[in-house]
């Protein structure tokens, strides 16, 4: 049976998409229903219909969810950025570890006895709220014309109005709060993306969760002012962020562009360090309790630094323990941003060489390595598909284990065959993209590898994300 746009159907919700959006079927035609949750009964409308598919409005929770918990956010369906929280924490842990496992199975096409032998359990959080160390605010005003701050509802660049998100520190609303009064006073113009005209556009904050380092950065459509600032009153707003505890840095961003890029090139510090400081540490043991050294990076408002510090320590562990180091090994840490894995590695490692197609993160890679006293450690700038078989085919460098952490679109295709003609003893795959890493898995065991151990580690709680780590052995050894 075909069904149509307007069509009100009950349909019981099995399933969770890529966006967040509950999956069910009706006579098996499928509907994807935002806002609903695993194992809700839900009357929903029909507002776009294919052919198989439809999109539908959730309009009333007939039977909810054994899963069902109440939102900490009263703005989670508008926002759209908590696809899940109104699922409890240990249901999305399982939804998360069954994504995995799908797209091992469907897209990897991996056995299923294979992928029950070699998964570990999922890494969950202790606190599934206040974990990001990193939030950005685009700024706005209200239908009266105030300056207003939150978040892009889903699928729009209409903000929805919050300054205090549970996903970031309590902090950030103080500094929000601090910066609108700053811009209503001073009848400071917020940016509006249909004009292009306006002052500020967003508002970036950093939060060292070791060291509580704070970080400001006021993105905005303009140059300096003929007073020869950056912000109209630039001193009366200095002075007011500089009283919020552990205030560190202070800048400005630039940015004149008309475009969805939030973060200028060009950063100027209005008052403090360039940088902020936070550490890591290497966790151990079942229960990750046992630390290892403290290793301390400098973070600059471009730098790329995981916004969930807590479970990034946990990922890199497992990553490290993945790669079995004895000392001896040359390692190859490939999409290595400011260092963070290559300087886990090089504590086990005998060489390690990371490669990052930004300058700028590996700028900050080396000055992080000398801070830490490595020198085990050299990086390189360049794409890993450009720099590995560079260095293989004409300079002979070899890897005993290769580390990839690559973007949400995986490894290239050069990378991967690169790594195969290399033949590293094992292969460590950090992901963002389960769906990627499983297509990239299926070419590297193709070429001679097998997965021997696979783990997720959720850093996103409230959301459908997850991070995942894979470790595969040559199979001639």
């Amino acid at each position: 049976m075909e069904y149509k746009k307007n069509d009100v159907l009950t349909v019981t919700i099995d399933d969770i998409g890529n966006d967040g959006e509950g999956i069910g079927k009706v006579d098996g035609f499928t509907l994807f229903v935002k806002d609903a949750v695993i194992g809700d009964t839900v009357l929903v409308k029909i507002m776009k219909a294919k052919k198989h598919y439809a999109y539908a409005k959730l309009e009333k929770v007939i039977t909810p969810s054994p899963f069902r918990v109440e939102p900490k956010c009263a703005f989670h369906r508008q926002c759209g950025g908590c696809q899940i929280q109104a699922m409890s924490y240990e249901r999305q842990l399982q939804f998360k570890q069954d994504k995995m496992k799908g797209n091992l199975l469907r897209i990897g096409k991996f056995e299923e006895a294979l992928i029950d032998r070699i998964m570990e359990p999922i890494v969950g959080m202790e606190e599934a709220f206040h974990y990001r160390n990193k939030a950005q605010f685009p700024v706005g005003t209200d239908k009266n014309g105030k300056p207003i701050v939150g978040f892009y509802a889903g699928r729009t660049h209409t903000i929805i109005e919050n300054n205090d998100c549970l996903l970031g520190v309590p902090e950030n609303k103080v500094i929000l709060e601090t910066i609108l009064d700053y811009m209503e006073r001073g009848s400071v113009s917020a940016y509006q993306e249909e004009t292009g005209e306006g002052l500020i556009r967003h508002i970036l904050i950093r939060t060292g969760f070791a060291s509580k380092q704070i970080m400001v950065c006021i993105v905005i459509n303009g140059d300096r002012l003929p007073d020869g600032g950056f912000l109209p009153r630039e001193e009366e707003l200095i002075s007011g962020l500089r009283k919020i505890a552990h205030m560190t840095s202070i800048s400005v961003s630039i940015n004149k562009e008309r475009t969805n890029v939030i973060m200028g090139k060009t950063v100027h510090t209005l008052w403090g360090s360039d940088t902020i400081t936070d550490s890591i540490r290497i966790r151990e043991g079942e229960d990750f309790k046992e630390t290892g050294r403290e290793i301390r990076f400098k973070i600059s408002p471009l730098s790329f630094y995981q916004v969930n510090p807590v479970q990034m320590e946990k990922l890199y562990s497992i990553a490290l323990e993945y790669a079995g180091l004895t000392g001896k090994e040359t390692v190859w840490d490939l999409y290595c941003g400011i260092g963070t894995i290559s300087l886990f590695l090089a504590q086990k490692a005998k060489q390690v060489y990371g490669v990052e197609i930004v300058p700028q993160a590996i700028m900050d890679a080396r000055e992080n390595a000398k801070d830490n006293g490595i020198s085990n450690v050299e990086f390189f700038v360049g794409k890993a598909e450009e720099v590995l078989p560079k260095m293989y085919e004409e300079k002979g460098v070899y890897a005993d284990v290769i580390v990839v952490d690559p973007p949400r679109k995986g490894c290239d295709a050069v990378c991967l065959e690169t790594m195969l003609r290399m033949k590293p003893e094992r292969i460590v795959y950090v992901s963002c993209d389960s769906a990627t890493l499983a297509r990239d898995l299926r070419i590297l065991c193709d070429g001679g590898y097998e997965i021997v151990r696979g783990r997720g580690v959720d850093q996103f709680g409230q959301t459908v994300h997850v991070e995942s780590v894979a470790c595969l052995q040559r199979v001639d050894m």
